[in-house]
């Protein structure tokens, strides 16, 4: 099998899409159009590698980004900002190929670690692997209402106190951004996590027309609680949701998941997709009370002689006091500086 690295030649990457469209253990960030979201919004070097048959025939993929920074370091992942990527492969042979070259780019780059992010075990590979994480599942009913009648009577009180405090919902793409990004800015500040640039959201929703949406809940034509979702296959995710602080008292956030899920019904999504949580946490808790179930996540990594394996997240330690003193910043300094830093955090 021969592994090349794809470019602009319409041949490969329609062959890429096929691939990933027929393969069960796709995700959606298999697909080629992310290369271009990351490329044009952060500015990285992509390199998507795949392998071909002696016919041809696309049997296996991987695409890797490119992070280097001085306060992070240098690395390959697979892929970053997401839950999902890493490889992707009819067979053991094909993956090995696929890794093999992963790593020998690894050492020519100087990287510190690869990273390859699995929502399914590697079986053939010798590979250091954290399974601290995992994404929560909820597996759809065909209309809303069955759904509705499933949960417990706390929770539907929770979905309609906010209703009876007059917030409204609306679904919508472009037109709900600004909105979406207001609420997303002070989340990320009051976390003292670094906001991505607005750009990378629009990025994504002009690179899915069809498949993306932005969900917000308003109180007195103010947005409170907005999440952005996208679909792939029968999937409906949420990678991101926020909510301002100040108005949990009313549960916003709960009418906000309640009307993505009736969306995801109306729609014909079949499973629900919470997002990653770390197992018994306070996140883990709220999405298991809407019935979702665990799903284990492994992500592997490479690492270069005498590195150990990465903690690039809000639990390391040495990460606190620019925690805490982010919290502290201005909002509107945060929208620019944000996007300076998180660029470099996979």
């Amino acid at each position: 099998m021969i592994v090349k690295e794809l470019s602009n030649t319409r041949k490969f990457c329609d062959k890429w899409d096929k691939f990933v469209l027929s393969n069960k253990d796709s995700s959606n960030y298999h697909q080629l159009v992310w290369k271009n979201v990351i490329e044009k919004t952060f500015g990285h070097k992509t390199y998507y590698l795949f392998v071909l048959d002696d016919n041809e025939e696309i049997r296996g993929i991987l695409p890797l980004v490119h992070m280097k920074s001085l306060l992070f370091g240098n690395f390959l992942v697979s892929l970053p900002f997401f839950n999902y990527g890493g490889v992707l492969a009819d067979n053991n042979e094909a993956m090995n190929a696929l890794i093999q070259r992963a790593e020998e780019l690894g050492k020519e780059l100087g990287v510190e670690h690869i990273e390859f992010r699995h929502s399914f075990p590697l079986d053939s590979v010798d590979l250091k692997v954290k399974t601290h994480k995992v994404s929560m599942l909820l597996d759809l009913p065909d209309d809303p209402d069955t759904l509705w009648k499933s949960f417990k009577s706390k929770l539907r009180s929770q979905i309609r106190r906010p209703q009876k405090e007059g917030m409204e919902v609306k679904i919508g793409t472009l037109d709900q951004v600004d909105n979406f990004y207001e609420v997303f800015s002070i989340n990320m500040r009051d976390l003292g996590t670094p906001v991505y640039p607005k750009n990378f959201f629009v990025n994504i929703l002009n690179a899915f027309p069809n498949n993306a949406w932005i969900v917000t809940v308003f109180y007195d034509n103010l947005p409170v609680a907005s999440g952005f979702i996208i679909g792939f296959k029968d999937v409906l995710e949420i990678p991101w949701a926020s909510s301002i602080r100040k108005y949990n008292r009313f549960a916003p956030n709960m009418l906000l998941y309640w009307s993505i899920l009736e969306f995801a019904c109306k729609n014909g999504f079949k499973k629900f997709d919470f997002g990653r949580s770390s197992p018994n946490k306070g996140t883990y808790r709220f999405k298991k009370q809407w019935g979702a179930k665990p799903h284990q996540l492994y992500w592997y990594y490479w690492l270069r002689k005498g590195e150990e394996l990465p903690s690039i997240n809000p639990d390391n330690p040495k990460y606190k006091m620019a925690i805490d003193l982010w919290r502290k910043l201005p909002l509107s300094v945060t929208k620019i500086l944000g996007p300076k830093i998180v660029k470099y955090i996979p």
